[in-house]
């Protein structure tokens, strides 16, 4: 039992420093400088669909501003656009690309983090209006499957992940 004043702080002072050593050991998630992304899911809802992936990126440079267009984000460059979608279709059993005369590209939004961990992680969710993107969902276009890749502003290149097989709800 503590009973001196002197004690009670002494121990108070230990667990205030015990608690700091424990948090002091706490890192920061840290990953890759390039962005990974993994598959999360393709909703449909009637004339509109949603393809959602979630990213990692360890330097936190993901997304462009509408002002980044000097080189190498102009509108002449494969990096105006940071977010890839590529639909494929099957036809006798086999996969191809759709390949189509206006490419699914985007730009990701600029995404800022603040403090000192700069590492961000993340949901994207690219709308596709209308759906079905070829307005007949007969075959070969009533199953389809997308696959996705993003650029950070530091032009690495994230892995490619592919949907599941989607079942096209005309």
């Amino acid at each position: 039992m503590l009973t001196k004043r002197g004690d009670r702080a002494k121990l108070g002072a230990a667990l205030l420093l015990a608690g700091s050593l424990f948090t002091a050991c706490l890192k920061p998630e840290e990953f890759p400088a390039e962005p990974v992304i993994e598959y999360q899911a393709f909703e449909q809802f009637g004339d509109s669909a949603s393809f959602i992936i979630s990213f990692t990126d360890g330097d936190g440079d993901i997304g462009l501003d509408p002002s980044d267009n000097d080189p190498p984000f102009d509108t002449a460059s494969l990096y105006y656009h940071n977010l890839f979608l590529e639909m494929d279709t099957v036809r006798n059993g086999v996969w191809g690309n759709v390949g189509f005369a206006i490419p699914l590209h985007y730009r990701i939004p600029r995404i800022t983090p603040t403090g000192q961990n700069k590492a961000l992680e993340g949901e994207i969710a690219v709308a596709l209006t209308p759906w079905p993107i070829v307005q007949t969902a007969q075959p070969p276009w009533d199953t389809v499957r997308f696959t996705a890749r993003i650029y950070d502003r530091s032009l690495n290149e994230s892995n490619s992940v592919t949907s599941e097989v989607i079942k096209v709800i005309d």
